[in-house]
């Protein structure tokens, strides 16, 4: 059992830093490129890992129970206060707006088409109505 454990221990330690640090964002990644570091854990098996975890890799302390991440609020908010959902709700109503434009125009279209098919000009109908 005990010689099962030096090898098992090892192997898991480099898969852990392995997917780590290919889940690490390049610029949290110190040191060295983090195509380095790959080769680092794989190539050196038992210090390459140690190393990544001790000095590769931005570590943060989470803050108020949130995850750090690059550039973002650490804190949860709820949507109704976050600025950012706000905007894209009213990104949403100019998009079905622009989308119901759309869809007049397309109609538009469709009608003259099936006018030049039937055989009428566009001088045999009467011009649109404006509003």
């Amino acid at each position: 059992m005990l010689r099962a454990l030096i090898y098992i221990l090892p192997l898991a330690l480099t898969i852990f830093a392995f997917i780590d640090c290919l889940n690490t964002p390049e610029d949290e990644a110190k040191h060295l490129p983090k195509i380095a570091w790959v080769f680092i854990i794989l190539l050196f098996w038992i210090v390459g890992p140690i190393v990544w975890l001790a000095a590769g890799k931005t570590r943060h302390a989470p803050a108020g129970g949130g995850t750090p991440s690059r550039g973002r609020r650490t804190t949860w908010v709820a949507p109704d206060d976050n600025p950012d959902f706000l905007k894209s709700l009213k990104d949403d109503k100019d998009h079905e707006s622009r989308l119901d434009e759309r869809e007049a125009d397309l109609r538009r279209r469709e009608e003259e088409v099936k006018r030049r098919e039937s055989g009428a000009g566009p001088d045999d109908s009467a011009p649109p109505a404006t509003s």
